[in-house]
């Protein structure tokens, strides 16, 4: 089973900003690979993150080195002039596959509400880039976008979750996500899965939201993935939680949710 972690990060020389993610000042791409290694992890996409200025070069580095194990959805600063000649090459770039915006700066809060975004949509469609999305507090955005752009490849992040809570608090707005399952253009990541769960491994208490989640977006449209480094558990249980513990998910499925589909949504040909 090829299977393909649809989140990680790697910075340096920066402690990051959230404390939920290992408070260490360096993860770099023989980290990760040396943990991927370990856990099964066949390859990886790298989502440059913001506390580290240079995380997109350090992406771009370590994506080229390793072409067939890591790629890229990288960002670009959507508030900047500079921003929009920097589209159109975009996917040429060594191992990058689209785009993906958190909104975590506090400068970048108002971005998808006061039209700093806008001009995004239609160029990202125009070139089939993928575009990934913390949308959690931003639900309401992404059904509007979709119907506008039906070609445009749309991704939620970490099931739609906002961090910081829990089991049924956590997911009380599932329904909102779930009617964006009507659009087939838009995805779900389900990264980070164990750290909306109050228990332990295999982490039960979320199970059902994750039925719901892939009973409306299918297998096709479910990545599995992790945010390592924020997990309160193992990458291997990350794994397993989801190819052992949840039974109503086929072999078929699994092999969709855990690295297939991904890649396929994405487009990115990982060489045997």
């Amino acid at each position: 089973m090829l299977i393909v972690d649809a989140q990680v990060h790697l910075w340096q020389g920066h402690v990051p900003a959230n404390p939920g993610h290992r408070q260490i000042p360096d993860f770099l791409a023989d980290d990760l690979l040396k943990e991927m290694e370990e856990a099964g992890i066949n390859a990886a996409i790298i989502h440059p993150p913001s506390w580290d200025p240079d995380s997109d070069n350090l992406a771009l580095e370590a994506a080229h080195a390793h072409p067939n194990r890591l790629s890229i959805l990288g960002k670009i600063p959507l508030d900047k002039p500079e921003a929009k000649s920097q589209v159109d090459g975009w996917l040429t770039q060594p191992g990058m596959l689209g785009f993906r915006f958190s909104f975590t700066q506090p400068h970048q809060a108002t971005w998808p509400t006061d039209g700093t975004m806008d001009w995004i949509w239609p160029e990202a469609e125009r070139l089939g880039i993928p575009v990934a999305l913390m949308a959690s507090n931003y639900m309401s955005m992404v059904a509007p976008i979709a119907e506008k752009h039906p070609n445009l490849k749309l991704i939620v992040d970490h099931l739609g979750r906002i961090g910081g809570s829990t089991d049924a608090e956590c997911f009380a707005t599932l329904p909102e996500m779930l009617d964006l399952a009507k659009f087939p253009n838009v995805a779900i990541k389900a990264t980070g899965a164990p750290s909306y769960s109050s228990g332990p491994y295999p982490f039960s208490s979320i199970h059902d939201y994750l039925h719901q989640i892939f009973d409306s977006f299918g297998p096709e449209r479910m990545f599995w993935g992790t945010d390592i480094t924020r997990m309160p558990c193992s990458w291997k249980q990350c794994v397993t939680m989801f190819t052992e513990e949840l039974p109503w998910l086929s072999e078929t499925d699994k092999e969709l949710i855990m690295g297939k589909a991904v890649c396929n949504y994405l487009a990115w040909d990982i060489s045997e």
